[in-house]
């Protein structure tokens, strides 16, 4: 499938397709009409990007995803085995509005990401509606939370369709490479930025892809998550033991987190995408 121009993809045909594996997940791109599962081929996901812009700052940088390219990852050295699929939402913005959604995701995806296309193979199950909830005409995004219906028209099942990506290549200054799973878990716990805390957006993460599909899930994904929550455990255990006269022995430097809570807010500072 060849590679269109990104200055004009989708500008003609209407025909722009974005693929999110990421925080576009939970925090799509404005004036999409359809979002559609599915899953890529040919690529890794993994937290190897670093974040100076919404999950940490250029003095304490957090970690959010980018794709790897799996030629270039089977040369590396890694703790997960990767799926052969991933797994995201592909969304469809109408020609009207391809301009200036394109101008939105640079924007957000400013911080060391790249255009790229894929073939995006929608998932067998799609279903279609015949329309879509209201957005306020002022707000700049809308959240997908766990009651959200997939929005998709049949036609499209079953057929390949062109996706724009954003991927932080490794030749990007904010790619970090392979990375030591619990010390990663670790820098993710402690990480903030304007978006708000690391944490959330992993825990986010792992949500999003295991409502997508029985399949969907990632095992690099699901064992930070497993890790991180284990680390809050033992903190939450040492400072009840603090509470109640512990012997003082020193505490593990992780905050504990509050429930997770997902802000459509056009307010909130715009997520990156990996």
């Amino acid at each position: 499938m060849p590679s269109p121009s990104p200055d004009t993809f989708g500008q003609a045909d209407d025909s722009f397709w974005l693929f999110g594996y990421g925080s576009l997940l939970w925090k799509p791109p404005p004036h999409f009409d359809q979002r559609v599962p599915g899953y890529i081929e040919g690529y890794v996901r993994r937290f190897w990007q670093a974040s100076e812009d919404h999950r940490g700052t250029p003095s304490a940088p957090g970690r959010v995803l980018t794709l790897i390219d799996r030629a270039h990852w089977d040369t590396l050295t890694d703790h997960h085995e990767p799926p052969e699929r991933v797994w995201g939402a592909a969304y469809h913005i109408p020609a009207a509005k391809v301009a200036e959604v394109r101008e939105y995701l640079d924007i957000r995806e400013i911080n060391g990401y790249s255009i790229q296309f894929t073939p995006f193979h929608p998932a067998p199950f799609v279903t279609s509606i015949s329309s879509l909830p209201t957005t306020p005409a002022h707000s700049s995004t809308r959240s997908i939370t766990a009651s959200t219906t997939i929005f998709a028209k049949p036609e499209k099942q079953g057929q390949a369709i062109n996706c724009l990506v954003y991927i932080g290549l490794p030749s990007n200054p904010q790619f970090l490479g392979p990375q030591d799973p619990d010390a990663l878990a670790r820098h993710i716990l402690k990480s903030q930025g304007p978006s708000g805390e690391n944490r959330e957006y992993l825990f986010l993460l792992e949500k999003c892809l295991l409502e997508l599909s029985r399949d969907s899930g990632d095992k690099h994904v699901s064992d930070l998550v497993r890790r991180c929550k284990e680390i809050e455990a033992v903190a939450q255990t040492q400072a009840e033991g603090d509470e109640d006269g512990g012997d003082g022995a020193e505490q593990t430097q992780v905050p504990v987190g509050e429930s997770l809570h997902i802000d459509g807010s056009s307010e909130q500072p715009e997520e990156v995408e990996k």
